[in-house]
């Protein structure tokens, strides 16, 4: 094989992929508005924002991981035309969310007294609580429309979810902008506000989706017969079984940004405040991986339905080698203007506030350095990890995930954040540390598999 076989599925791959990766940002800005605007009021407020979505970030992990169960499912039918299993997929998916997503939300609920014993700021925790309260809610109408969502990408049909996150994160702006600040007839609800527009936004998503896959001629049959009644056991089993193994890859590596929140937590407000501005950051350029991640989940299934291995293979390294360009040019903007994106989310006009929000530009700074190199290590795994969902290969990787963040990555993060002078800088590298095991371990898991299949 010649660099020209993986570079000539480059086209293919952005055009499947750019939706969903529009899609992600969109998603992901929701939570990155919520930042800026609730940064604009102080760094408490922030420092608040980000220990109550820690929680909802260890929620939603769980559900989105879970999801991804639908996709391969559904593309591998699709690949065979089996138009009936890819609906039973599509009802079972749906089904099993909208219970899960119920259950998330009583796991934030009731965790809230947690918050009181984690060495987290008092103040910090104060406003948290309520907060938490409204967004936790905002799991249900997210996890269901997160199975329409897996459900159109194994169909290959990816514009719908950029639509829809575009449509929800319009709304957040709009709603955040009334209520955080109390304009026009609207009362100043501050990180209310927010979490406002966070819950309104989502279920205008969730609404979206559904009515724009309805009123589409190719979905109607996949949305015919929906009825408990229709519910079968060994389907929900089957999702499960590559569900639960999926939510929890994904959970290991979330607990550990939430890790990583709650240890800069224990080191200050400050610290907490710019681990929130760098994680929003790399959030956001992590969603072009995410897309390319959902781009060979598809591909690789789509394969695996048509039995063309060797294909397969190339499809899938075609999209690391994507992925890896990317992530290097978002490695060099980090470090080219490392000392100027923290600005964007804190007020340097307020006096009262003025030394703590130098101390937040200058921590973020340094984080962004760290960033720029996990950029890498970290759209590798994500990657990978698609490719490998494709292959409906979800245990094994799952074992993997969890030494490289929690046998790896924390415990460098707890000892040089903790007990040495770097701090939060320290905590970033522990991170840097675990995503890049994590993306040796998955690409070497892919690598034997695909070889295997071949032969």
């Amino acid at each position: 094989m010649t660099f020209s076989n993986y570079t000539k599925e480059f086209k293919y791959n952005l055009k499947l992929a750019y939706p969903v990766i529009l899609g992600m940002i969109g998603h992901t800005l929701v939570g990155i508005v919520d930042n800026i605007m609730v940064g604009k009021i102080g760094p408490t407020e922030l420092a608040a924002v980000s220990l109550g979505n820690s929680f909802i970030f260890i929620a939603m992990s769980l559900g989105i991981g879970f999801s991804t169960a639908i996709t391969p499912l559904v593309a591998e039918a699709h690949g065979k035309s089996n138009r009936e299993e890819g609906r039973l997929a599509f009802h079972h998916g749906l089904y099993l969310c909208t219970i899960l997503g119920l259950i998330l939300f009583g796991f934030v609920f009731f965790s809230k007294p947690l918050l009181s014993f984690m060495g987290q700021p008092e103040a910090v925790v104060t406003l948290a609580e309520p907060y938490l309260d409204i967004v936790g809610f905002s799991l249900v109408p997210l996890i269901m429309y997160q199975a329409y969502k897996q459900f159109a990408d194994g169909m290959s049909q990816t514009k719908y979810s950029m639509w829809a996150t575009i449509v929800g994160n319009v709304a957040n702006v709009v709603i955040n902008y009334f209520f955080i600040y109390g304009i026009w007839i609207f009362p100043e609800l501050g990180i209310i506000g927010a979490a406002i527009g966070t819950i309104a936004s989502r279920i205008i998503m969730l609404i979206f989706m559904h009515y724009i896959m309805k009123s589409k001629t190719k979905f109607h049959y996949y949305f015919e017969g929906f009825t408990l009644k229709e519910i079968k056991k060994e389907i929900n089993l089957k999702i499960i079984k590559i569900g639960l193994p999926s939510s929890m890859q994904m959970f290991f590596e979330v607990a550990l940004f939430t890790g990583a929140i709650w240890l800069c937590g224990m080191i200050g407000t400050t610290s907490q405040a710019a681990n929130q501005i760098a994680l929003s950051l790399a959030s956001l350029t992590f969603m072009f991986a995410m897309g390319l991640s959902v781009t060979a989940m598809v591909r690789v299934a789509n394969q695996k339905g048509q039995e063309d291995y060797i294909m397969l293979r190339t499809v899938g390294l075609s999209i690391f080698i994507l992925a890896v360009i990317l992530e290097i040019v978002f490695a060099i903007l980090f470090i080219a203007f490392h000392q100027v994106l923290p600005i964007i989310f804190v007020n340097t006009q307020d006096l009262a506030t003025i030394v703590e929000t130098q101390e937040v530009i200058s921590i973020s700074a340094q984080l962004l350095i760290v960033a720029a190199f996990f950029q890498i290590s970290d759209g590798i795994q994500v990657v990978v990890l698609g490719a490998l969902r494709g292959l409906q290969d979800v245990k094994i990787p799952m074992y993997m995930t969890f030494v490289a963040y929690w046998v790896i990555g924390f415990p460098v993060s707890i000892y040089l954040g903790l007990y040495t002078d770097m701090k939060a800088v320290g905590v970033w590298i522990g991170l840097l540390a675990g995503l890049t095991a994590a993306a040796l371990f998955l690409y070497l898991r892919f690598d034997y598999l695909t070889k295997k299949l071949i032969k």
